[in-house]
């Protein structure tokens, strides 16, 4: 397992990182989530060893990062936010650069090479210099670096900032799969990363821990959690819609006869909504019930507020 205790780090007057204990398990896919400036990329090279705390520890699968540096190193695959490479070598110069300095040699070196370039699907641009690739191709190329040495433990910076959707895609599915076997810590402030690849989160903002738990478990801190949304072909009666149990409110959305029934705290408002709707005869286009917004929770949390 991966554990943080009491990290802490300050550049003088300023404290990035404040007091953080998180653990993460065998099997876990974790999102660290937080607004730029939060700490997050501090944490990711304290406890990759690149940064040494103020105080506070870290481990990975029982190696203190800072008493026994290169035992915990040798356990880790780090992809850098904007995947760092060296851009006048060509792909396969650089991996077979970085095989050797992991110690591999001869046919061990090949065949982490051409394994690593098979599972992240670089063999077309092998021969190609890096600083010519694209935005996509050089993720690949930090995460076919990251992953050459087989490690139990992957932690990725920022992991798609900056790609267009299709590259996106493509990088989350190279992460999917290698997730099977793997403890993966993603950091991000792409909500969506969550969603897709996270088996649970945690928030951070000015460096101190704000929530732990699965997406769905943050999602339902969300004030839409358990709202029913509604598209009518019609005009409705929102007086009767709020009249109902267990209802706290009603949000007009920027669709034309579209609303948000909010629900009370704790309360299952679907039943009495569709109840409704039958007995009324209304026209309804889109029934949808809601499990929370990621966003509005985030925004919540880090801005000081609890959702």
């Amino acid at each position: 397992m991966i554990e943080i205790r009491n990290l802490t780090k300050r550049f003088a007057q300023h404290t990035a990182v404040d007091d953080l204990s998180f653990s993460v398990q065998p099997g876990e896919v974790l999102g660290f989530l937080g607004p730029n400036g939060a700490g997050k990329s501090t944490t990711m090279k304290m406890l990759t060893g690149f940064l040494a705390p103020s105080s506070g520890t870290a481990s990975i699968l029982g190696c203190d990062i800072q008493t026994q540096t290169l035992q915990a190193q040798r356990q880790i695959g780090y992809l850098p936010e904007g995947a760092p490479c060296y851009g006048d070598m060509t792909v396969r110069g650089f991996l077979d650069f970085i095989a050797e300095v992991r110690g591999f040699r001869g046919a061990e070196k090949r065949q982490r090479v051409e394994r690593a370039v098979a599972q992240v699907e670089l063999d077309k641009v092998l021969e190609q210099s890096i600083e010519t690739l694209s935005k996509g191709f050089k993720r690949r190329v930090g995460l076919a670096q990251a992953i050459l040495h087989d490690p139990r433990v992957l932690i990725l910076d920022e992991p798609t900032d900056g790609l267009d959707p299709n590259q996106k895609h493509q990088v989350r599915q190279l992460i999917q799969g290698l997730a099977r076997d793997k403890i993966v810590i993603i950091s991000t402030h792409i909500l969506e990363e969550v969603t897709a690849l996270c088996t649970r989160a945690v928030v951070i903002a000015q460096g101190r821990l704000l929530a732990d738990g699965t997406p769905l478990e943050l999602e339902s801190r969300s004030r839409y959690h358990q709202a029913v949304t509604l598209v009518a072909a019609e005009p409705l009666d929102l007086d009767a819609l709020a009249a109902l149990p267990g209802v706290a409110g009603i949000e007009e959305n920027h669709l034309e006869h579209s609303f948000s029934v909010l629900a009370k705290p704790g309360e299952v408002i679907f039943p009495q909504v569709n109840a409704l709707i039958g007995q009324r005869g209304w026209n309804i286009k889109e029934l949808n019930v809601e499990r929370g917004r990621l966003d509005e929770v985030f925004r919540s949390l880090t801005r000081g507020e609890q959702p």
